[in-house]
Formats: C-alpha cells, sequence, structure tokens
C-alpha cells in the first residue's frame, strides 16, 4: 500500500476541521456567524485528552458529541446565509462536512481527511501492528509487476478503495500490457489473490499444499514461487529508498503518478 501523508483520524480531529473550514469559508464570502464557537471548542478538545480512560471516558463522548452539534450548525447556518453562486461554489465541500459529522463507525465509502477525501483505511493484516497510529494504514492500494528473471518493473497500478487483490489482476495485466505490448502467459502471485486461476489469456498460479506425482514437479513448482518471494525486498527499497513510503502529492492522479515515477527510478538504478 501507498501510505498518504496525514494524521490519524479521529472523530474529534475531524469535527474541529470541519469548524475551522467553516469558518474559513464564512469568512472569505464575508459571512456574519451567529458564533464562532472558538472558546468553546478549545474546551471541548481538551476534554479528548486521554479519552480511552475509563475515568475521562464519558467526559469525552459528550465533547465529542457537542464538536459534531456545533460542525453541523455551522453548515446549516453557511447553507442559510450564503448566496446562490456561492453555495453552489462550495456545494461539494459542504456536504463532504456533512458525511464527516454522520458517519459511523460500521459505514463503507468513510472520509478519514478532509484533503485527502480518497484515502482508503487498509488493515495489513498483522497482529502485532493490526491498527497502526502512526498512520501507516491509511492510503491507496498499489500493484507492482516484475518480470521472473530480470527484476525489472514492468507494470504499475493504483487503485481507489480496498480492493480484494484478486480483483486487482485485470488493472496491473492492463498496465504491463501498456508497457511491453504483450500480457504475460502465466502471474506468478502469493496466496492473497486466491479465488481466480485465470484472467484473460493468463493463468495465475499461487502456492498450493497439494503433493506432487514426483520430485521434479515439486522442485520446479517451489523454485517458481522462490523467484516470486524476491518482490518482497524490492517493496522495501521502494518504500526506504524511493520514496514509496510516504506519499506527499495530493490526490489519486498524483498516487499514480508517484508510483509511475518510483518504478522508473528504481529500473534506471537497476
Amino acid at each position: 500500500m501507498q501510505e498518504k501523508n496525514i494524521t490519524y483520524p479521529t472523530d474529534a480531529k475531524l469535527a474541529v476541521k470541519v469548524i475551522k473550514k467553516c469558518r474559513k469559508i464564512a469568512s472569505k464570502e464575508h459571512v456574519q456567524l451567529r458564533q464562532s464557537y472558538r472558546r468553546v471548542v478549545k474546551k471541548h478538545l481538551f476534554s479528548q485528552r486521554f479519552a480511552t480512560h475509563s475515568k475521562n471516558r464519558k467526559k469525552a463522548r459528550a465533547s465529542l458529541h457537542s464538536l459534531k452539534t456545533i460542525a453541523g450548525r455551522l453548515i446549516r447556518e453557511l447553507r442559510r446565509k450564503l448566496s446562490s453562486s456561492q453555495l453552489a461554489h462550495h456545494q461539494t465541500d459542504l456536504e463532504r462536512f456533512e458525511k464527516v459529522i454522520t458517519q459511523q463507525r460500521t459505514d463503507k465509502n468513510k472520509i478519514y481527511s478532509l484533503h485527502e477525501p480518497d484515502v482508503a483505511c487498509i488493515i495489513k493484516g498483522k497482529v502485532h501492528k493490526k491498527f497502526d497510529r502512526v498512520g501507516g494504514r491509511f492510503g491507496s492500494k498499489a500493484s507492482v509487476t516484475l518480470t521472473k528473471d530480470t527484476n525489472l518493473i514492468v507494470g504499475v497500478a493504483s487503485f481507489l478503495g480496498n480492493p480484494h487483490d484478486s480483483n486487482t489482476l485485470e488493472g496491473i495485466l492492463q498496465a504491463v500490457e501498456r508497457t511491453a505490448g504483450k500480457r504475460p502467459k502465466e502471474g506468478i502471485c502469493d496466496r492473497g489473490y486466491r479465488s481466480k486461476a485465470s484472467v484473460g489469456t493468463t493463468q495465475i498460479s499461487i502456492p498450493k499444499s497439494k503433493k506432487h506425482k514426483n520430485s521434479y514437479q515439486k522442485q520446479k513448482t517451489r523454485r517458481k514461487f522462490r523467484q516470486r518471494a524476491a518482490i518482497e525486498p524490492i517493496f522495501s527499497h521502494a518504500k526506504q529508498d524511493f520514496r514509496l513510503g510516504r506519499n506527499y502529492l495530493k490526490g489519486f492522479l498524483r498516487d499514480e503518478i508517484n508510483l509511475t515515477l518510483v518504478a522508473m527510478a528504481f529500473n534506471l538504478r537497476s
């Protein structure tokens, strides 16, 4: 995955950002708000410290409810006081603000950042680091394809949301076809790509715990998947040496641009 440059999202942080954005829109459009809530918001933010502690949980929950209420008031006030042309100009932002303060924990396609609304929550599946508070699980999913022998990157693709790995095969194979001029006959993947035996004319091979009739077939299969494992350190080099670890470019289009530049830099260095 390609991590984006956003802070760890919480409901309180997002509500405060919505309030600040509403005040900014009001100042830009010369709208006089009934109340700015500056001092009130600061008081509620203090209540959010150590919110998970048993002694502070009730007070923090009440403060969060108040912050969402204030944000909703400002959004409705802007809708009343903005002219039709101004309202049309800020319609997308206001709809995004409303979605942020009304979204629930179990909702899908949630907004985790106001300036990066396309960011998705991608859980790595690791028991010891399932929810990384550093922000390493908020970004976009990326696919990288290498050649079997030379370990050159011949295809990259970035995807919106958090699709299953098997649903990204068609997109990455199209990227390989644009680069190399033809699709590979076989794609060697890990078990995350299970559930698909083929995509078009490309056969998908994944490790399976089945018994081989002879030792030659067993050695051949093991050698093939060991070669596939060579892509894992390449991911690490791309993140540590070629700036794939954190993407500072804004928007989903820049996700694709950043991934392409990383692949170019890696190939030139190789």
